[in-house]
Formats: C-alpha cells, sequence, structure tokens
C-alpha cells in the first residue's frame, strides 16, 4: 500500500493522488495514521462529530481544481488496517465537464483489513454534456471486514436541459480476498447517445441511478439482506441481491431527485451500521 506509484493515464491535465491510512491508537480509537495527498486534492482533517460512533474518524475528499475535465486522471489508495474504522464522503458533487474528444479517469483502490469497517458515502457524479469518464474501483476485504461503498450517477446539468447528453461511462469494480481470490467483478459501459437510457426497460423516466455495495463477514449477510425491503415507489425504486462467494450485497436504487437517492442510501448505511454495530448512523448536516 505504502509507497505505490501511479502513472498519469494522460499527458495533459490535472493528475490528483490520494493515499490514505486508518488505523487504532492504545485507546482502540481509529486514527488517520498517514496522509499523501496531490494537488488537486485537499483532505480535511479527521473530525469525531459522530456522537453515535465517537471513535469514527469521519475525513472529506475535496478538490481545488474545479470540475474534472478532459485529461484529469485521478489514483485513490485508501487503507484500513485490523480493527480500523472510517467513514469518508466528498465536500460536493462531482461534475465531469464537455470533452473535445478525450477523456478523464479515477482509479480507487480500498483494502480492509480484518475486523475493520468502512462508509463510503460521496456526493454525486454529475457527468455532463460530452463527458467520457472511466472509474475504476478495486477492493481488497477481509472475510471479517465490513465495507458499505455509495455511488450516485445524475443524467446530466438540469438546470441547463441536459438529459443523458454525455458520452460514456466506463464504470469497472473487482473486490477480492487478501489472497487474491476474485469474489465479483462488473463492469457497466454506457453510452446514452448510442442506446436511449429513457426508454422502457432501461432507466425510463428515472433521472438518477445508484450502486450500493454491503460487503460484510458472511454470517452477517442473511441479517443485512432481511433488514432491507426492495420496493417500487413514486420517487424512488430499490433492489437488491446477494453478490457471489458469500461477498455481500448489492443494492441498486433510481430516483427522480438526488435528495431522495441520497436519503435511501443514508437510510441503507444506517441499517447496515446498526446490524453490525448496534449503532445507527447520525443525521446528515441539514446544509448537504
Amino acid at each position: 500500500m505504502e509507497g505505490t506509484t501511479f502513472q498519469p493515464s494522460h499527458r495533459s491535465g490535472k493528475h490528483g493522488v490520494l493515499e490514505m491510512t486508518f488505523e487504532q491508537d492504545e485507546r482502540q480509537r481509529s486514527i488517520l495514521r498517514r496522509l499523501h495527498r496531490q494537488t488537486p486534492i485537499i483532505v480535511q482533517q479527521a473530525l469525531y462529530f459522530d456522537e453515535q460512533m465517537p471513535e469514527l474518524p469521519c475525513v472529506y475528499i475535496l478538490s481545488s481544481g474545479g470540475p474534472v475535465v478532459e485529461g484529469d486522471s485521478y489514483e485513490q489508495s485508501i487503507l484500513l488496517r485490523r480493527g480500523a474504522s472510517a467513514h469518508i464522503s466528498t465536500g460536493a458533487a462531482t461534475k465531469v465537464a464537455q470533452m473535445s474528444g478525450g477523456r478523464a479517469t479515477m482509479r480507487q483502490r480500498w483494502v480492509l483489513e480484518e475486523d475493520s469497517y468502512l462508509e463510503y458515502l460521496p456526493e454525486p457524479t454529475i457527468p455532463c454534456r460530452g463527458a467520457r469518464y472511466d472509474a475504476e474501483c478495486e477492493i481488497q476485504i477481509a472475510p471479517s471486514a465490513t465495507m458499505f461503498y455509495s455511488e450516485i450517477f445524475l443524467s446530466g446539468r438540469r438546470h441547463s436541459g441536459e438529459r443523458f447528453c454525455y458520452e460514456e461511462l466506463n464504470l469497472r469494480c473487482n473486490i477480492r480476498r487478501p489472497d487474491g481470490t476474485l469474489l465479483f467483478s462488473e463492469r457497466a459501459l454506457i453510452h446514452p447517445l448510442q442506446g436511449e437510457l429513457a426508454r422502457l426497460g432501461v432507466l425510463g423516466d428515472w433521472e438518477i441511478f445508484s450502486t450500493v455495495l454491503i460487503l460484510a463477514p458472511a454470517e452477517n449477510i442473511p441479517s443485512l439482506e432481511a433488514s432491507i425491503e426492495p420496493f417500487i415507489g413514486e420517487q424512488t425504486a430499490l433492489a437488491i441481491h446477494r453478490l457471489p462467494n458469500s461477498a455481500g450485497l448489492m443494492c441498486r436504487i433510481v430516483g427522480r431527485e438526488s435528495q431522495d437517492v441520497k436519503r435511501l442510501v443514508r437510510e441503507l448505511c444506517s441499517q447496515v451500521r446498526q446490524c453490525t454495530k448496534g449503532r445507527a448512523l447520525a443525521a446528515d448536516f441539514p446544509w448537504r
């Protein structure tokens, strides 16, 4: 983990790098032990404002570079040592700007050691007209660790009249055990201009889609699955299914308004925390 070197995916554009390591101190409180970042990525000081889990460091990832533009590449590598916990989010939505022919990339690598616990709830990603965005997520998780991972994608800038006008989303995810055993792999290649997303059988009249991964010890999966009820409502809909190899659960969410989808994602995270830690997720700040 430490000493990892990243190669930019493009010759031009911003190249943001982030490496974080969390571990427990002598008081059994989790701390951000190591932080390395490269502009434009900014990381706020770890805060302990969660009254339900006062030992939990809450960290926000920010960017000083404005929207993601053509040629940008970002690399994030986060390690949770044995027994460590963390709550990670972003300071604002990630806007992927219009591009003339190139693309932007985001590569994430997560490593969770034994008995570690992670909540990752970023703000939504907004792909603008003509955007091309590659996002790759590599997760290495021990059998006794728990991870709540979420991502939310909007259809575009609604105030500008955009609705699925981006060129491409290339989303990849691999989940492995520490020995390299592959548990689950998925790739979603989305070309809304080549195949209309707003049609029956795809997204229909839904504006937003979200993926939630709940990776947990095998003995916790049945109770977690029982606590989540699939539904189709007027503003949101949720589906759930088990991942192969006892890796955990995946939830798919669609919605019409970002605040409704974000609220549902937080409710899921709270249910996971309640099942695994016996404590609920604190209410989000009213301005987020």
